[in-house]
């Protein structure tokens, strides 16, 4: 049975605690690579009163028609593909990302950034896109998004690494202030 918007919506928010932020709270073992077994994974959201009926397939489903592709299923094996901050760090492959590249965050954030750069914060990496449009999109999570403009040319001859996950988040540790510009506020 296919899963109404609100459910789909409120299962993938379980998915990424899950997957990408408390599996041990559950019992659920990721391996180095962030893969847990499909069928562990449906076992712990199957204890879960409110998930007792949730199948297989609504779990395909939610990772179908995830708008920001979050997971990816492998064989019988599935993850969260990035915004990890469980202690085991995913590995992605290292790639040259274009040379400018964007960050969304709200007004209130701008202060510190000026002063720290961008930081992963609770996640391992900070999270970049390729366009100025998805930058807007993530932002807006917060309210009215302030779009941060990423040099990542100076970054890479600096000796910064960046990483591209499989659904085309650029991650690097962290960005300098002095690799950003910022909007006129």
């Amino acid at each position: 049975m296919m899963l109404s918007e609100e459910r789909r919506k409120r299962l993938s928010k379980f998915l990424s605690l899950l997957l990408r932020h408390r599996p041990e709270k559950f019992g659920l073992r990721l391996d180095e690579h962030g893969f847990a077994p499909l069928e562990e994974l449906l076992a712990v959201v199957r204890r879960e009163r409110e998930w007792e009926q949730v199948t297989e397939e609504q779990i395909r489903e939610v990772v179908a028609n995830s708008d920001k592709q979050r997971f990816e299923i492998a064989g019988s094996n599935i993850r969260a593909r990035y915004g990890h901050s469980a202690p085991q760090r995913i590995i992605y492959p290292e790639a040259e990302p274009p040379d400018i590249l964007y960050h969304g965050t709200s007004p209130q954030s701008l202060p510190a950034i000026r002063t720290e750069g961008l930081r992963p914060m609770r996640r391992h990496h900070v999270h970049l896109s390729a366009s100025e449009e998805t930058a807007i999109r993530v932002g807006a999570r917060r309210g009215a998004p302030v779009v941060l403009r990423v040099d990542a040319k100076r970054m890479v001859a600096e000796g910064h690494r960046f990483f591209l996950s499989a659904n085309g988040v650029w991650l690097v540790d962290r960005v300098p202030p002095d690799c950003l510009t910022y909007p006129h506020t």
